[in-house]
């Protein structure tokens, strides 16, 4: 039953009789396996893709690229748990390449964002430097479209 996440990550609203129907078998095991899944951690939780422009335009978002100096015997991991309690955080993540940390932010503004990093981010023990990059439109989340505006047929916008 591997496919019961991909179909609850295409929609998690989904009822465990619609899934059991999809994956051949009964509601009772279909509800049974989101169960397992959920107690064992592979499921973290839900959420719901809300387009913007549509419910709050004024929300702003922004990726961070942090550098930071990882710590003996902990890497970089104490300080991704630091920054991921922060309410305006909306997800962390350790990268290679360039930076180190990748940190999505959700404000109310450009300037609630910029005192963020000026004020939180950046002062943080073992954090080099922040690169802030906003988000002007977001055109597919998590395989769900979020832009579904129809195209010129002669090839313009």
């Amino acid at each position: 039953m591997s496919d019961i996440v991909k179909i609850l990550q295409q929609n998690a609203r989904i009822s465990n009789t619609e899934l059991g129907e999809i994956l051949g078998v009964t509601t009772e095991e279909a509800e049974a396996e989101i169960k397992r899944l959920e107690s064992e951690g592979i499921i973290k939780g839900y959420s719901v893709i809300v387009d913007d422009e549509l419910y709050d335009n004024s929300t702003v978002y922004a990726t961070i690229e942090l550098k930071v100096t990882p710590q003996r015997d902990c890497g970089f991991d104490d300080i991704a748990k630091t920054i991921m309690m922060y309410d305006e955080v909306e997800s962390v993540n350790l990268m290679s390449g360039a930076y180190d940390l990748a940190v999505e932010v959700k404000g109310n503004n450009l300037k609630d964002v910029a005192l963020f990093v000026s004020e939180r981010l950046s002062t943080i023990d073992g954090v080099l430097s922040t690169a802030t990059h906003f988000i002007l439109k977001k055109y597919k989340e998590k395989g769900i479209f979020i832009d579904r505006e129809e195209t010129d047929e002669r090839g313009l916008c």
